[in-house]
């Protein structure tokens, strides 16, 4: 799974208060990924749990390793869509599809069994995301629209990019995963 480092098969499973402290490193190794305090990190991986992803390995000694994650949950007013807070890869994980893997787990569970909408917000100079986004709906065979949802000057007072809101949808993971 990983360039150069002896890791075995990695599992996707949802994550768990433990994870926080790692979430928190693999997040800080992403630029340009805004990093959370480790206490939302926490929330991520505790109250978002059935809709976020850790990525963990093990190396030959039975440490476990976090290579990968996925904060998500489903709007309460918004009950056919996932919003995608944050998607973290580690480097030595990188283009092995991953983040896609990652993000098909989540949508193949029960909890997501309605969700029908990926939603997502993503600054301009993220290329990384808009890839992943892209490839993922394309996969899907599913359309993909953007438009600015939150404005540099107008919500963050010129201290952060814009953000472009990404909408994916409508798919149907539950009858693509059944085939």
């Amino acid at each position: 799974m990983t360039h150069g480092t002896n890791y075995p098969a990695v599992q996707l499973r949802e994550p768990k208060a433990e994870d926080a402290a790692k979430l928190h490193r693999l997040v800080a190794e992403c630029p340009p990924l805004d990093p959370n305090s480790l206490y939302c990190n926490l929330l991520h991986c505790t109250h978002f749990s059935a809709t976020s992803v850790a990525a963990v390995c093990k190396d030959s000694q039975g440490q476990e390793h976090l290579l990968g994650f996925i904060s998500a949950y489903i709007p309460p007013a918004q009950p056919e869509t996932l919003f995608v807070w944050q998607v973290a890869v580690a480097e030595k994980a990188r283009g092995r599809r991953l983040a896609a893997r990652m993000l098909d787990a989540i949508l193949e569970r029960p909890v997501c069994r309605e969700v029908r909408y990926v939603d997502t917000t993503i600054t301009p100079g993220n290329e990384a995301s808009w890839n992943l986004f892209r490839s993922w709906a394309r996969h899907h065979n599913a359309p993909a629209q953007s438009r600015v949802i939150f404005e540099r000057n107008r919500h963050f007072e010129g201290r952060h990019e814009d953000e472009h809101l990404m909408r994916i949808g409508p798919f149907e993971i539950a009858a693509e995963t059944a085939t």
